[in-house]
């Protein structure tokens, strides 16, 4: 079992920047893949960003070039740096973990509470 703490949501201008944070702990050999994904009133949820352990990054057609996505493995942490942010990236933000890339991308990995972050002027 592993739990997932997230920060750093809020509401910005367009144009802005956030960064979003994502602990992990408990059972830590299941964090081999750590992702972000999120969810907008109305729409289906979107995997935005993952990584693996050795740092290989993906990212959604939507926020590539714009968002980076990190980690630090001595802290069991994932983090999302979003920048040129748009009211398009309105959304409940959820990092997930999960013992391998394709448990990650199926959704059966451990999920996180959700930050909202709001794009609005």
């Amino acid at each position: 079992q592993v739990q997932l703490v997230e920060s750093g949501g809020g509401l910005v201008q367009p144009g802005g920047s956030l960064r979003l944070s994502c602990a992990a702990s408990g059972s830590i050999f299941s964090t081999a893949a750590m992702g972000w994904y999120r969810q907008a009133p109305g729409k289906q949820r979107e995997l935005v960003a993952t990584i693996t352990t050795g740092g290989f990054t993906s990212y959604a057609n939507s926020v590539k070039g714009r968002f980076a996505i990190s980690r630090d493995n001595a802290k069991n942490t994932v983090y999302l740096q979003m920048n040129s942010l748009k009211p398009d990236d309105t959304a409940v933000y959820y990092c997930s973990v999960a013992s391998s890339m394709q448990l990650l991308h199926g959704g059966f990995g451990s999920w996180g509470q959700g930050t909202q972050v709001t794009v609005s002027s």
